[in-house]
């Protein structure tokens, strides 16, 4: 069914992230856009852990926890879909490879987001640091090994399933976007230039929203297995392609089944297209 199904892991994973951005964002902006103990002298813009690390700490904390979980019980959805039959399967161990490394880096990742909302800018400076590194390297891994894996069965399916190479392309978009803004973000932070304090934190927030686009590709990736009437799951559609694809003669012309097996009608005396 629509109403219940796995894509909407990536669906409440993504609206819980920007609810909990804007309201951070918003809630900074109307209170006077403060100064706060963890920002450095003649920093203008907060970073979200800025925010995070005040009044707001507690909604930090709850956003990033119910979204990496939902994000991270996708990932796994995708990978049961595929085993279950769902989705169409992977063709090898090495891609299967990718897909059990690829949970293993996102759950990683998650719990360097649970982990960094915990331990504040403030507070605790360095393990905030470390936390941060893990949640982005984590979940940069994580997307490599996805792309991988579907550009692997992506290149099987290319004819009958293109919505694999699509989503390929959507992850490497994302992997390209947030490597390229993170190097920024690092020179930005790790400078002891005060002037480029504020261009970090204007990337870190936007960072911050580019990371709903790769949560919400994977709602392209579990819609195929929903059932519907006029929809069968991406994994059930291929095998009746497949088992479809036998019944043919030596000339590549498919032979139909008869409707029944019993002497009477016009189909008496044949089967599989043969006279017996």
């Amino acid at each position: 069914m629509w109403i219940v199904s796995f894509w909407l892991f990536p669906l409440v994973s993504a609206c819980m992230w920007v609810a909990m951005l804007i309201a951070m964002l918003v809630t900074w902006v109307t209170v006077g856009k403060p100064h706060y103990a963890s920002m450095d002298t003649g920093q203008k813009i907060a970073y979200i852990s800025d925010v995070g690390a005040q009044g707001l700490k507690p909604l930090f904390i709850a956003g990033s926890v119910v979204t990496v979980v939902f994000l991270d019980l996708g990932i796994i959805s995708e990978r049961w879909l595929r085993h279950a039959g769902q989705l169409v399967p992977n063709k090898g161990k090495f891609d299967k490879g990718c897909a059990g490394a690829s949970i293993f880096f996102a759950i990683a990742g998650a719990a360097g987001l649970i982990l960094l909302s915990c331990f504040d800018t403030l507070r605790h400076p360095k393990l905030h640091d470390g936390f941060l590194a893990l949640f982005i390297i984590g979940y940069v891994i994580s997307a490599i090994l996805i792309c991988i894996e579907y550009l692997r069965i992506g290149i099987f399916y290319r004819h009958e399933h293109r919505i694999l190479l699509a989503s390929f392309f959507i992850k490497l978009a994302f992997i390209i976007i947030e490597v390229g803004l993170a190097i920024g973000f690092g020179v930005c932070t790790g400078s002891n230039d005060t002037s480029k304090k504020d261009p970090g934190a204007i990337l870190e927030w936007v960072i911050a929203f580019v990371f709903t686009g790769y949560v919400l590709s994977f709602m392209i990736d579990l819609l195929p297995s929903v059932r519907t009437r006029r929809h069968l799951p991406q994994g059930h559609k291929h095998m009746e392609m497949s088992q479809g694809g036998s019944n043919r003669n030596s000339e590549g012309v498919s032979i139909e089944e008869p409707l029944t097996y019993d002497s009477m009608g016009p189909n008496s005396g044949f089967y599989r297209g043969q006279r017996v």
